[in-house]
């Protein structure tokens, strides 16, 4: 149910810059603003709670890490932990680093003894591309080098180039097994942009929690957090206007679940947003009914996935997805910016 409430593109698919601090943090995410604020009833947490945060790159775009725990050094020695399976996922998933399983996987249309995260996030992925009917794609990855490459010209690609290159866009063509991974069609290619960053942020709770951490808060594209903050207050969000950079359209208090936003602005062909990153695998073309879709979820990847195959599915398939989701709730802003939420999407107006 919802209720109402320049002509190259920008090459870095994902992009958001992080400020921490000890009790809340302002953060750009996935294109979209995210100010941490004071959110739901305080609790008591241990005295003398300490942090210890870092940021690096991964996937083609910042990612931070803030960890609370009594002993500073037992954070430290998580995020350790946080930034060596983030590594991990760059060397499987990282369309930016020629040497990745992805990257080998697209050049040599098969791949042996993948590593069980990609077989894991393959798996989720045509679960999720099952559910939607194919609004959520991993093989749209032609169309992404379509779009930039006539970018760089000056000019969008014709109807005939893209019902060509649409023609290798088919997530039935991505065989997956343990034992190996493969390209079934020809000219098919993989991105996983679309999940990794919420996979990531799953895979970074978890080591943290591991390793002895109660209370975290994750940046890898898509935001996750453990526990409260050191004030004892819940971590919230704050939801970005997609046309103004500056101001916030909703504050959501997070209730241990991950959140990610799909946008028409993050990364754009042309300066109107009609022709943007994110690219309907049906038409060859970018979906017009949406700014953002905002999803929480149990799980960053769901989260991360979700959000996309929403924008792609449209509002009323869209809701029927999120509906059927467990855990899923999602906040959208329509083209013509009114906006609306499932009615398990809490939190209140900026």
């Amino acid at each position: 149910m919802m209720t109402d409430s320049a002509s190259k593109p920008y090459m870095n698919r994902r992009r958001f810059l992080v400020t921490l601090g000890a009790t809340g943090a302002s953060a750009v995410a996935g294109g979209a603003l995210w100010r941490l604020a004071q959110g739901g009833k305080a609790v008591r947490l241990p005295a003398g709670l300490q942090s210890a945060q870092r940021s690096g790159r991964a996937l083609g775009a910042d990612v931070s890490i803030l960890a609370l725990h009594e002993d500073q050094a037992v954070a430290a020695k998580a995020i350790d932990a946080a930034f060596a399976e983030i590594e991990t996922i760059e060397s499987v998933m990282s369309l930016y680093r020629p040497d990745s399983q992805v990257s080998r996987l697209n050049d040599k249309r098969e791949f042996l003894k993948p590593h069980p995260y990609m077989v894991q996030v393959l798996r989720k992925a045509n679960a999720v591309s099952a559910a939607s009917n194919g609004a959520f794609d991993v093989t749209v990855q032609p169309l992404w080098t379509l779009y930039a490459n006539s970018a760089a010209t000056g000019h969008m690609p014709g109807p005939g180039d893209i019902d060509r290159v649409r023609k290798h866009v088919d997530w039935r063509q991505v065989e997956v097994a343990d034992d190996r991974i493969r390209l079934k069609g020809e000219g098919t290619a993989v991105t996983l942009n679309g999940i990794a960053q919420g996979f990531a942020a799953d895979r970074v709770l978890a080591a943290l929690a591991a390793n002895g951490v109660r209370h975290a808060l994750v940046n890898t594209g898509e935001i996750g957090t453990l526990g409260r903050r050191d004030d004892g207050e819940r971590w919230s969000v704050g939801v970005r206007d997609p046309r103004h950079a500056d101001a916030l359209l909703r504050r959501v208090p997070l209730d241990d679940r991950c959140v990610a936003t799909s946008g028409d602005y993050e990364t754009v062909f042309t300066p109107d947003y009609v022709n943007h990153h994110i690219f309907d695998p049906h038409t060859g073309r970018s979906p017009q009914a949406f700014q953002s879709v905002t999803v929480l979820a149990r799980t960053g990847l769901e989260a991360d996935a979700l959000s996309t195959a929403v924008f792609v599915a449209g509002l009323e398939r869209g809701i029927k997805l999120i509906e059927s989701t467990p855990g899923a709730d999602g906040f959208f802003v329509l083209k013509n910016g009114q906006t609306g939420a499932t009615a398990g999407f809490s939190g209140e107006a900026s």
